[in-house]
């Protein structure tokens, strides 16, 4: 079975809720991926932050020079996530509708990494590669 686990990556980047706005981004683009997770001081999760949530303080902020928006104030506070030995078929088939495209995966509460839209088709690519070949 294609688990999770074997084709997330492990957790590099990540973000906390009083970061600004440009602290946030920088981090985000430095990541190379489109969306992070907010991590407590307990390295716990207490969120998530996507470019796209991103956008609409952008657009006000910089028309106003306005830099007191916190990541607090723009992530999702009940981001889903997905346990590493989740199957990777399941996992397909909740990103198939209007759902994240990156997933922190969670093992009793501890974010072990990420997993994205990208690295779901590579995976699943991978099996379609095999079952051609036999």
């Amino acid at each position: 079975m294609l688990q999770v686990r074997d084709h997330m990556q492990r957790l590099t980047h990540f973000l906390s809720p009083e970061l600004s706005l440009a602290e946030a981004l920088d981090r985000l683009h430095h990541s190379g991926l489109s969306g992070l997770p907010v991590l407590d001081e307990r390295s716990q999760l207490v969120g998530f932050l996507s470019e796209q949530d991103c956008i609409p303080s952008l657009l006000t902020g910089s028309y106003h020079c306005d830099s007191r928006t916190r990541v607090a104030d723009l992530m999702n506070h009940t981001p889903l996530s997905i346990d590493p030995d989740e199957s990777i078929l399941d996992l397909a088939r909740q990103m198939t509708g209007a759902r994240p495209k990156i997933y922190p995966v969670l093992q009793q509460g501890k974010v072990l990494g990420l997993i994205s839209r990208r690295q779901l088709m590579r995976a699943l690519n991978q099996q379609l590669k095999q079952c051609q070949a036999t």
